[in-house]
């Protein structure tokens, strides 16, 4: 008797994860398309547009973000963790912590892109957004230290580059991306070409 609902419990455990990790994967969809549109369009695109780029109904972005603001704070947080994750991923990967701090860079604008597109939203004064802005420097400057240290030791850029003015210049030369005329990517490309140990 005692067997049977150990048996049961044992049949069910698998599933619980199964679906906790279906739940995330559609979670990460919902917020890769909602940063999509956030870009071209604004945040305040319609949701019926999030939800179409994201191929679900509108009542599945309901479900998961009641409201903009939930919305609008956790894109904000899936593409900070995103460019986190992806600095050590890069480091493993690319022929040289050189290549690696150039492609994570590369994702660095691209976030800043999409952060550009939440900025008018993010200086409201919803409780939500308080804390975004420590957490995107918490996450993201011990990465940019580590491909910079990297990429030092290695003897490919100047040693002792501090990684928060590296941060601030690249969003600083991203804020005019907005002008047709001017080429964020390729200033930032200057820059890392700039750190080349001579």
């Amino acid at each position: 008797m005692t067997g049977t609902p150990t048996e049961v419990d044992g049949a069910h455990r698998p599933a619980a994860p199964r679906k906790r990790a279906d739940a995330r994967r559609n979670e990460e969809t919902l917020l890769a398309a909602a940063a999509r549109v956030f870009v071209t369009s604004g945040v305040d695109a319609p949701v019926r547009d999030i939800a179409a780029a994201a191929g679900v109904g509108i009542g599945t972005i309901y479900r998961h973000f009641p409201t903009r603001a939930d919305l609008i704070v956790a894109v904000y947080r899936h593409q900070v963790e995103a460019c986190a994750e992806a600095g050590p991923a890069l480091l493993e990967t690319s022929s040289s912590p050189h290549a690696a701090l150039a492609a994570w860079i590369d994702l660095f604008v691209d976030f800043l892109v999409t952060k550009h597109g939440l900025a008018g939203a993010l200086q409201s004064d919803h409780a939500s957004y308080d804390a975004l802005h420590a957490y995107f420097i918490d996450r993201l400057l011990p990465v940019a230290a580590q491909l910079l240290d990297a990429a030092a030791a290695a003897g490919e850029i100047r040693p002792g580059l501090d990684p928060y003015v590296l941060m601030r210049g690249i969003g600083n030369l991203c804020i005019a991306s907005t002008d047709e005329r001017y080429d964020a990517r390729r200033m930032v490309e200057l820059v890392v070409a700039g750190m080349r140990q001579q």
